[in-house]
């Protein structure tokens, strides 16, 4: 059965935009860094490129951007297990919207899989929506003012002056590029606070059949 539930639509969905909305207020009184439309969005188009550079059909990767959009909704309930129980709620809300069963599990398998204490490649989706959240710092990110009072994750975001994803000329590797201010977070600062999802991201390239590369400041890290 062909769906009718498609990315232009889901952004469309007042209920969903409010889930994403209030799960990114929960997070903000948290102090957590931003997690609203920018990032999902960003992670929609990330996870786009990725599966339309090597070659998959239309509705992968509209599936993909779905469950990209939706990935953080979980957080209104809280951040802990956010993965899991954002998927319980991505099922009700697209199984109201009568989307098939078979995509409603590659949706739900996403968002359940995203979150890297607990994370797993198990698709082409979900490795794609893996690269597309896990490679997304960037300096619009930190919601703190104060620069005095900046903990590691404020220091290292703010201190990504550029960020990049995209493939090598040959498609044999995705490559994650950042320029960082190392005034303001060292390079092993964002490695005490990133290594796992870096590594996650490798997994999730691996499972897609390319590499996953780093780039800061001009020297290849991994």
């Amino acid at each position: 059965m062909a769906s009718l539930v498609t990315y232009k639509y889901i952004k469309q969905n007042p209920d969903i935009m409010e889930y994403i909305r209030r799960a990114d207020k929960t997070l903000e009184a948290m102090g957590y860094t931003e997690h609203s439309f920018p990032h999902v969005e960003r992670v929609a188009a990330t996870s786009a490129m990725v599966l339309e550079t090597l070659g998959y059909d239309e509705r992968t990767i509209e599936l993909a951007k779905i469950a990209s959009i939706m990935h953080d909704i979980g957080n209104v309930i809280n951040r802990i297990d956010h993965a899991q129980s954002g998927a319980v709620m991505a099922f009700r809300l697209l199984d109201n919207l009568s989307m098939p069963a078979a995509e409603i599990c590659s949706v739900i398998a996403a968002i359940g899989n995203h979150d890297e204490g607990t994370a797993q490649p198990l698709d082409a989706i979900s490795a794609a929506m893996i690269i597309g959240d896990k490679t997304d710092v960037r300096r619009s990110r930190v919601r703190n003012t104060d620069l005095t009072t900046f903990d590691i994750h404020d220091r290292v975001n703010y201190a990504v002056e550029m960020s990049s994803v995209r493939f090598s000329e040959d498609k044999s590797s995705i490559i994650l590029e950042l320029q960082i201010d190392t005034e303001i977070s060292s390079v092993m600062e964002y490695f005490e606070i990133f290594m796992n999802r870096m590594l996650l991201c490798r997994r999730a390239s691996e499972f897609l059949g390319v590499n996953f590369e780093m780039i800061v400041n001009g020297s290849k890290i991994l």
